[in-house]
């Protein structure tokens, strides 16, 4: 794989917390002959971010026909579930799955430098019987203060998309306290840009850097839309970053979006 470029610092001060949203696809790419296996590459890749919460889409614990394709026993599918895979040294993962598929599944997965608090939890968004989605709730420990997470990854319609934000916003009035921090990120599938106002109505605040471009991170080789974002709540966003170049490229059909929060202050 060609070198990866790193965001525009691999080293962060202590009371920035360095976030990454990321699509792997399923660690996969490509399709009858050409298919080949990223996992491997996407090892490297979240490793580089140096973020210390890494919010992922489209995971597998597991997947029998994955299995057969790639039976290399070094550099095959993984005996592990992919999130436990990819978490770095040191880092707590946890997995919930949303879909099931004839030979496994796939969901979100949240890979934390902090402590997590408790179990992960699942909630079901699905809004059809064709597309199933779901969030990942964790509660992590960042410097002695609670920050609530959510893993989202949002269906392909708009009309749908607009009925997981209400159910979004329920969840988050139900099981998130009001004073206490939160960042939500994820997948939204937002082509026309359409779910910023519902989610300000939450209270929440998409984590742009003044000044700077909205991050474009899909597709990967071309990147046009901002399908991958971060909001937040109590925090606030002091950069971006969104990798790029071949490897990055290669790896997933997304790019991954990094921001750097500090607290508001009071």
């Amino acid at each position: 794989m060609s070198q990866l470029r790193f965001p525009k610092s691999t080293t962060h001060a202590a009371d920035v917390l360095r976030v990454a949203t990321y699509n792997i696809h399923k660690g996969v790419r490509g399709l009858g002959p050409r298919k080949r296996l990223e996992i491997h590459n996407l090892v490297l890749g979240i490793e580089a971010l140096d973020a210390d919460l890494v919010f992922l889409q489209e995971v597998r614990s597991f997947n029998h026909g994955e299995a057969r394709a790639f039976p290399d026993p070094h550099r095959g599918w993984p005996r592990a579930a992919q999130s436990d895979y990819l978490a770095p040294d040191g880092y707590q993962a946890a997995y919930r799955t949303n879909a099931i598929t004839p030979d496994g599944e796939h969901g979100n997965a949240l890979l934390s430098r902090w402590p997590m608090l408790g179990e992960a939890g699942h909630h079901d968004v699905s809004d059809h019987r064709f597309e199933q989605r779901g969030l990942l709730h964790a509660v992590i420990d960042w410097n002695g203060t609670q920050v609530h997470t959510i893993v989202a990854h949002l269906g392909l319609m708009h009309s749908s998309r607009m009925r997981q934000v209400d159910r979004i916003a329920a969840f988050i009035k139900a099981h998130v306290p009001p004073g206490e921090l939160l960042v939500l990120a994820g997948d939204f599938n937002d082509w026309g840009e359409r779910l910023g106002a519902p989610i300000k109505a939450m209270g929440l605040r998409r984590a742009e850097h003044a000044g700077s471009p909205t991050q474009r991170t899909f597709p990967s080789r071309v990147p046009v839309f901002s399908l991958d974002r971060i909001y937040v709540r109590g925090l606030r966003c002091v950069g971006t970053h969104v990798p790029r170049g071949p490897a990055w490229a290669r790896m997933s059909d997304h790019l991954p979006l990094v921001a750097e929060l500090e607290l508001v202050d009071e």
